[in-house]
């Protein structure tokens, strides 16, 4: 009779169980110093800290008392709401969108599965987007936030004020057919001006003309290194070579054309200047 035999535990489930017992013992020695030295200690032995206070953090739920209080718990839902979605204003509404998207073309066109990695192309990604954007938010800071906090402008003023420069960098970067495509979609009737956009309206559009940009950069990076993978292929099967992968003998040659063509440095200029500020 054939003994059953017992599943191997995996990698995986033992590295994690190691990793729960680490946090579990670390947990338990930053505790047993934490009682060492507040509880055990006296506090007349501390020095120069009588009585010292110790803060206290306090959430409760309870009636409202008046109107004010209910709306103070509305601006703090928004608060929360807005600061959840501050991930996807930052990859929506600035142009990180277009750059990621491009600089993954290129990595793909040069046949580079992992090179440079995915977080070099985000990193790099981002620091072109606070690159490109400060205009826009140093207008924000400048107009808005700043006259908000001193107190020289209620808070819907200053949200208009900070919405406005946001709103004109996207309305010079999105295409007229995604526009009147998104106006058409939501019913609205044909605006007189680009000021008459709802922004509800306008974020769509703008997304659906970046994506259209960065494919189309992205086809004109594709070109050479498509031709030099046609060339490739063509003189190895004039030498009978079928058999061999014409990426394998290609890659050498489309990484040599891009870094002697200082690639990099072109490529980033084209990103950066194809936004209209």
């Amino acid at each position: 009779m054939t003994r059953l035999s017992r599943p191997a535990k995996s990698h995986a489930g033992i590295g994690a169980g190691k990793a729960v017992l680490l946090l579990l013992g670390a947990l338990c020695v930053v505790l047993m110093l934490s009682r060492h030295a507040f509880g055990a200690v006296p506090a007349a032995s501390l020095p120069n800290t009588p009585n010292l206070p110790l803060p206290a953090l306090n959430v409760a739920v309870g009636a409202a008392e008046g109107p004010r209080d209910v709306v103070l718990t509305l601006q703090i839902v928004a608060l929360v709401t807005v600061i959840s979605m501050a991930p996807a204003i930052l990859l929506m509404l600035t142009s990180f969108t277009r750059i990621l998207i491009v600089l993954g073309f290129v990595r793909s066109a040069m046949g580079l599965q992992q090179t440079p990695p995915n977080q070099v192309i985000s990193s790099l990604a981002l620091f072109l987007t606070v690159f490109t954007m400060t205009p826009v938010w140093s207008n924000i800071y400048e107009n808005a936030l700043v006259p908000y906090v001193q107190e020289e402008l209620p808070a819907g003023e200053a949200f208009e004020r900070a919405v406005t420069p946001l709103r004109q960098f996207m309305l010079a970067q999105t295409r007229d057919k995604e526009l009147s495509l998104m106006v058409r979609l939501s019913g609205d009737p044909q605006p007189a001006n680009q000021d008459a956009v709802r922004t509800v309206v306008l974020i769509p559009a703008y997304i659906l003309s970046e994506l259209k940009t960065s494919f189309q950069m992205g086809v004109v990076i594709y070109i050479p290194f498509i031709v030099i993978d046609m060339i490739v292929a063509c003189i190895l099967m004039s030498m009978g070579m079928m058999m061999l992968p014409p990426s394998m003998i290609s890659l050498p040659f489309k990484i040599l054309l891009f870094v002697m063509a200082d690639g990099w440095s072109l490529l980033i200029s084209s990103v950066v200047t194809s936004f209209r500020l």
